[in-house]
């Protein structure tokens, strides 16, 4: 059946001047999407008021109350009616839109919280009387005396009454909950100076859900402090300080080593001149710059800020202020990508601690438990007795093996003990003069060695593990995936400097495209040029394909340019062709190194370590993995209770 256009009216539409309770409600939807959104706008308010101390209080994930409180400059009894009008602001005069140096500019947040909740707004300014305003639904009781020592308190109680329809959309008061807390946390990380607290009073409890004190000391100092009260104490230790400038931007912040990664994009926060985005470029650039170092299923751990003069960037892109755009986005992106990268080049072999923690928790037994919890009963002195005296017999066992031959069980050899300790457990000790499960050797003494930071080889474990003595501890090294990654970076510096070899095509290929989709692809043309792969205009909306990189071999390249035009059009940057060159080149890597099960003597497995120190990013293999584990001889002690 069909159905009448309900564009297709008989009479004349009339064009209509909505009210003004309407236009704020239309507004809020914008500005005020969930109780986390009105959150961010009240605290951002707060900091812009010069505060340094931030409270924050909630009640059922932030439906029923939402209360920030801060200790800022405040306002007079007579700004109070106007901070709540539309478009009214003290932050820009309206001369010049893009030199902004607040969070807030719009003049949107009071007003449509106003109107889709009951707000309460309370201030106090220096010189001044305290005063308050409440409005519900748009409708003002009008500015009468308060109580307030100094500052400004904003309280929100039944977000979204006005429009009910909204109430739906909301999620559970937990996740509510969560959304207000990585809001403050992320509002905490732009403002190391700036003490922040987080209540939840649902249900009459009150409880701390977050609470972060004012950091001192210099600008890396503080952050690295914050970033260890938010991320946790593992991503301080395993951060690496960034700071970089290019063409007017400059980067500073803490990045994570690749072996300290995540399975999601759950720890990545970026801030343009203070203010907390997610732009797809940045991000794109961060996952660039760990594009050598990580697999595709881990994500790298980071906190970066750019800061640049205003006018380098548009914040005035979405009422919530969440999306940036740069006057030069190439910029922007190659110094995301150029600062990381020279800082992991930096840090060398060096690998996450976490590895070192893992490995202590693997070599842990578990405890063991009797019956109902309790521990077992420590055997008697009769009971040590017999099992340390105990001796094998040296006859068969009443048993065959899984092939059907007898099992025949041959007693070690015992060596004589010295006098005084002759008799008992040490009489009964086997010999160790046969073959052991691990090759070590016992060279001479090297404590020049033992002082580097991977240390002096004593032992290779199952033909595929070193184990290195430090002068603190030890090192584990998996010979096979250590020299892997430094076969690889070889690799990559003489592709680097030789340039990546192309063959030309017999018959050019040619593709036909959109319009668009081969203007996009020209653009790139030169970038791609430097990876083996030249195209060319064919006329038309045609594009052709005349050389392909050679160490690819013979490939469809109408399947490879649409890979990179979905990359492109999504990140703005394509890494398929150059994902494709490394893979191979990992590869060649792979084969071409130690491996495993291959005995290498004392003075190969030095070198091995030698090169490992001198070779960036050895500290992981090529997919992300560490190569080596480094335990401290204060750990391995722990361990055997010796502390």
């Amino acid at each position: 059946m069909l159905r009448p256009d309900p564009n297709i009216r008989e009479t004349q539409p009339v064009i209509r001047q909505l009210d003004e309770a309407a236009i704020n409600r239309i507004a809020a939807g914008e500005v005020v999407e969930r109780p986390a959104s009105a959150v961010k706008e009240l605290v951002e308010n707060a900091l812009d008021a010069g505060a340094t101390r931030v409270e924050v209080t909630i009640a059922d994930g932030g439906k029923t109350l939402i209360r920030v409180q801060d200790n800022g400059c405040g306002m007079s009894p007579e700004s109070l009616p106007l901070a709540l009008e539309r478009h009214a602001t003290s932050k820009i005069d309206g001369s010049d839109l893009l030199n902004i140096h607040s969070f807030g500019f719009r003049g949107e947040a009071l007003p449509s919280l106003a109107a889709v909740g009951r707000l309460s707004l309370t201030s106090r300014a220096q010189g001044h009387d305290a005063a308050e305003i409440r409005i519900s639904g748009s409708r003002s009781e009008g500015v009468r005396p308060a109580a307030l020592n100094g500052g400004t308190v904003v309280e929100l109680r039944d977000l979204f009454y006005a429009t009910p329809a909204r109430l739906k959309f909301l999620r559970t008061d937990r996740a509510e909950t969560q959304a207000v807390t990585d809001v403050i946390k992320r509002l905490a990380m732009a403002e190391p100076f700036v003490g922040f607290t987080l209540r939840d009073t649902s249900g009459g409890n009150a409880r701390v859900l977050f609470r972060a004190d004012a950091e001192t000391g210099d600008l890396f100092d503080a952050l690295h402090g914050r970033l260890q009260t938010i991320l946790g104490r593992e991503f301080a230790e395993n951060a690496l300080k960034i700071d970089a400038s290019r063409d007017g931007l400059h980067m500073t912040g803490y990045a994570a080593l690749p072996t300290y990664s995540r399975g999601a994009a759950v720890a990545q926060f970026l801030f343009v001149n203070g203010r907390p985005v997610k732009d797809k470029l940045l991000t794109g650039a961060l996952r660039a710059a760990y594009f050598d170092f990580l697999s595709r299923d881990r994500h790298p751990a980071a906190a970066l800020f750019l800061e640049c003069e205003p006018v380098m960037v548009d914040v005035n892109v979405h009422p919530a202020k969440s999306e940036v755009r740069f006057r030069d986005p190439a910029s922007a992106r190659g110094l995301i990508v150029s600062g990381l990268r020279h800082a992991l080049a930096e840090a060398g072999h060096r690998a996450s601690t976490t590895v070192a923690g893992a490995t202590l928790e693997a070599f842990r037994p578990e405890p063991s438990r009797g019956f109902g919890g309790t521990p077992p009963e420590r055997p008697s002195a009769a009971v040590l007795e017999r099992a340390t005296s105990w001796q094998a017999p040296e006859t068969a066992y009443d048993r065959v093996t899984p092939e059907g031959r007898p099992f025949v069980y041959q007693a070690p050899e015992r060596r004589e003990a010295p006098a005084p300790y002759r008799g008992g457990m040490a009489e009964s000790l086997p010999s160790f003069e046969t073959a052991p499960s691990a090759r070590f050797d016992t060279p001479a003494p090297a404590p020049e060695l033992e002082a580097h930071p991977l240390g002096a080889a004593r032992a290779q474990v199952h033909e595929n593990y070193i184990i290195a003595q430090t002068t603190t501890g030890m090192v584990i090294v998996d010979q096979h995936a250590a020299h892997e990654r430094l076969v690889y970076e070889k690799l990559k510096r003489q592709m680097a400097e030789n340039g990546v070899a192309s063959q030309a095509l017999l018959i050019p290929e040619i593709v036909e495209l959109s319009q668009p989709e081969a203007a996009r692809l020209l653009e790139a043309a030169e970038d791609l040029a430097k990876l083996g792969l030249h195209i060319e205009a064919f006329g038309g909306t045609a594009i052709a394909v005349r050389e392909t990189p050679a160490i690819l071999g013979e490939i469809n390249a109408e399947a490879m340019l649409r890979d990179v035009l979905d990359e492109l059009n999504d990140q703005d940057d394509s890494l398929t062709l150059q994902a494709r060159i490394e893979a191979i080149l990992s590869r060649v890597a792979c084969h071409g190194s130690i491996r495993s099960g291959r005995r290498m003597q004392v003075a190969e497995m030095n070198e091995l370590l030698r090169q490992m120190e001198a070779t960036p990013h050895s500290g992981q293999c090529n997919h992300g993995r560490p190569t080596y584990v480094e335990l401290k001889l204060s750990d391995i002690e722990r361990l055997f209770g010796r502390t």
